[in-house]
């Protein structure tokens, strides 16, 4: 199978950017809100909600002074001024391109033209778009037109300017555009459809025309994305969408000897690499495995032609009591042949081999490499001295009367009924790894061979294939073919059932408080992602020590066991917040019980600030100069007296307990030298009763809290 990428796959620039300054929100302000989703993606918007981006559906749910993201289909005119009037931050990431748009609309509208716009009624960027002018109409395609221009009065010379949605399609707006300029007189165009939209449907439609089937990835209910695929579905008789590579079905692309795959504006490089490598994995381990069967069919064949028999014969049973001599003889002069299945009773063990006594003229014996695949297994904790046991012959010399057998080989004839019931029945077999192969590792499971593709086999991307080597692993039989002996297997469908049973239980009997060993499975800037029994929780990086640090790296590692608590969860959205560090190091206490109000401490500055400076009374616990209480004259702003990493002694002016929050003044210490003159007529006096407060230095104070005029 081969597979054509397109070139032009993924973020545009204004979705890029968006996710950008969202990131960049997050970071500076630690929560904020997107008023509707950042981007038609579940899982960037569900990665930025554990950044601490909310989403919100309307102005309603916005708290006064609460940093606003606009994502990139931009806003009305009228919610920008609600937003001015809730004294919210703005971060705006509409795209340049909708931008510009709402600047045209609002123009051509003030000049006293209508508005025209071909483009979804109900998308979000019309919606936008519709809010920067008065007079508008939106149709989506000549369908439409034509009936507006019949129903609509004195339409030839009605002044109308025409723009786009950016992300429409360009031959609907030609012909759209084709058909109000035979119409109106007096008609504007503007091109506002975006380029990388119409180069990205180009290129899809020109490789949809030349493969067997097409995957397009994006989010279901992005518009773009629906677009792209019915452009693709025009030129191709299989179009298949997936948000992600986990809803990938390989099966669905059986009989393709090529596959195109391109993506929307919505979907991140990451989602389209790990389908392309998914597709690219599956596709080397069928061809490994056929290969490995190919080549083992064909020694088999040849051992067959110079050793086995056209059938496998039945050896008699060893001999009874009521046997008579007659027939005790004949078994003992009997010969046995290669491919033979046989009984006897083992005789002896030793370290290198197993002695069976096969009740005819040659002994037999079982090197201990033919008896079983299973690792670790010690033979004599298995079998013993007088059992009854079964094996093929595998060589017969009968110069040295000596019969090789093979316990192992005659499981593995038994065994493959099993598997074949397993496929069948969706059951779970066990087995060891015993190798690594080209594109995944090999399974033996009862002396049968299974091909595990790395897809598959529960490991992340980047980790080798050897950390499962000597492991006994659980997994489900996805592929029997008996003609090519091919068996294949899936010990992430397994580990998925058992974790997702795991989270069943843990959300069951989760509770505020409850205490989790568990094992930290991925790292972030923000945090710590523990699983705790099939569910991940989150820590965030203010909950994993008292002290201030920068990255999770610098207290946990990766495949940690740690203790946890849970501080909240969210069973409908599946959201766990934990916590890891120890309330008995709490430093609030530790600083509360030495340093009492009006006392003097030695503070660390570790960050300046227009209103004030962050200083460092103890690690964990930092106390806010207010820029009024740095120096007993008026400064311009705190890095003209203060430097970060200076020591400097501050008075304790005030503890608020229960906000945990810390005033500190240097004035306070100092004497005046001189009488203090009164101000200037124009300039404000300083009240030094001003009230000074202290914030977590990685949250920046909402407006409320800083000090006013």
């Amino acid at each position: 199978m081969e597979i054509v990428s397109a070139r032009s796959a993924g973020f545009c620039f204004g979705v890029k950017r968006a996710v950008k300054m969202a990131e960049a929100a997050a970071e500076e302000y630690g929560r904020c809100a997107c008023l509707g989703p950042l981007i038609h993606n579940e899982d960037v918007v569900r990665r930025l909600e554990e950044l601490g981006v909310r989403t919100v559906d309307s102005l309603d749910e916005i708290t006064p002074g609460e940093p606003v993201i606009i994502r990139s289909h931009g806003i009305g005119r009228a919610e920008y001024e609600k937003l001015r009037a809730l004294g919210c931050p703005v971060i705006d990431a509409t795209c340049p391109d909708v931008a510009r748009i709402h600047r045209l609309v609002e123009i051509e509208s003030a000049a006293g033209r209508k508005i025209v716009m071909i483009g979804e009624r109900s998308h979000p960027e019309v919606v936008a778009v519709s809010g920067w002018c008065g007079d508008s109409t939106v149709l989506e395609d000549p369908d439409e037109i034509e009936k507006w221009l019949s129903e609509t009065p004195n339409s030839a010379d009605l002044p109308i300017s025409v723009v786009s949605q950016t992300t429409g399609e360009r031959k609907n707006f030609e012909n759209s555009v084709k058909l109000l300029k035979k119409q109106c007189t007096n008609a504007q165009i503007f091109d506002t459809i975006c380029n990388t939209t119409s180069n990205r449907q180009r290129e899809a439609r020109e490789i949809a025309s030349k493969v067997d089937a097409m995957i397009v990835i994006g989010g279901r209910h992005s518009a773009n994305t629906a677009k792209l695929a019915q452009v693709c579905g025009e030129c191709c008789g299989k179009v298949i969408l997936i948000e992600n590579a986990s809803q990938l079905d390989i099966r669905q692309l059986e009989g393709a000897c090529r596959v195109g795959v391109t993506a929307g504006a919505s979907t991140p490089e990451w989602i389209i690499k790990e389908v392309n490598r998914m597709m690219s994995d599956e596709i080397k381990a069928v061809e490994t495995v056929e290969e490995e069967n190919k080549a083992a069919e064909a020694v088999e064949n040849a051992a067959e032609t110079v050793e086995a028999p056209a059938e496998v014969k039945e050896a008699p049973e060893a001999p009874e009591a009521e046997a008579s001599f007659e027939e005790l003889l004949e078994r003992s002069i009997k010969t046995l042949h290669t491919g033979e299945k046989v009984r006897g009773v083992i005789a002896s063990i030793t370290p290198s081999e197993i002695s069976v006594d096969l009740g005819t003229k040659q002994s037999g014996y079982i090197p201990i490499s033919e008896f079983t695949d299973e690792a670790g297994v010690d033979v004599n904790d298995v079998i013993h001295v007088g059992d009854e046991i079964e094996a093929f012959v595998m060589r017969v010399n009968d110069v040295d009367g000596v019969v090789m057998l093979s316990k192992k080989r005659l499981d593995s004839v038994k065994n493959w009924d099993s598997i074949v019931e397993a496929r069948a029945s969706r059951a779970v077999v066990e087995g060891v790894v015993v190798e690594e192969n080209k594109g995944g590792v090999v399974v033996n499971c009862k002396g049968v061979r299974v091909f595990v593709p790395a897809s598959q086999s529960g490991l992340p991307k980047e980790a080798p294939m050897t950390e499962l080597l000597k492991k006994k692993v659980r997994l489900r039989i996805t592929e029997v073919n008996q003609p090519r002996k091919r068996v294949v297997g899936s010990i992430r469908a397994v580990a998925y059932e058992e974790r997702r049973a795991k989270a069943e239980a843990t959300w069951n009997e989760i509770e505020v408080g409850k205490r989790y060993h568990g094992v930290v499975k991925s790292l972030t800037s923000y945090g710590a992602f523990v699983d705790i029994g099939g569910v991940d929780g989150m820590v965030h990086v203010s909950e994993l020590s008292w002290k201030r640090i920068h990255q999770p790296s610098e207290v946990l590692n990766v495949g940690d066991e740690i203790d946890v608590y849970v501080i909240s969860f969210d069973k409908e959205n599946r959201k766990i917040s934990l916590g890891y560090k120890d309330p008995n190091e709490n430093p609030w206490v530790k600083f509360t019980s030495t340093y009492p109000e009006g006392s003097v401490a030695e503070v660390k500055i570790v960050k300046l600030m227009t209103f004030g400076a962050f200083a460092e009374i103890i690690p964990g616990v930092d106390g806010l100069i207010h820029i009024s209480q740095i120096a007993d004259r008026r400064i311009g702003k705190p890095e003209d007296v203060l430097s970060e990493g200076e020591v400097v002694k501050a008075k304790i002016i005030k503890i608020d307990n229960e906000n945990k929050k810390v005033s500190l003044s240097i004035r306070a210490l100092s004497e005046p030298t001189a009488p203090v003159s009164k101000p200037e007529a124009d300039e404000p006096e300083i009240d030094d009763d001003e009230p000074t407060v202290v914030y977590d230095t990685e949250n920046p104070p909402a407006p409320e809290d800083l000090p006013q005029e």
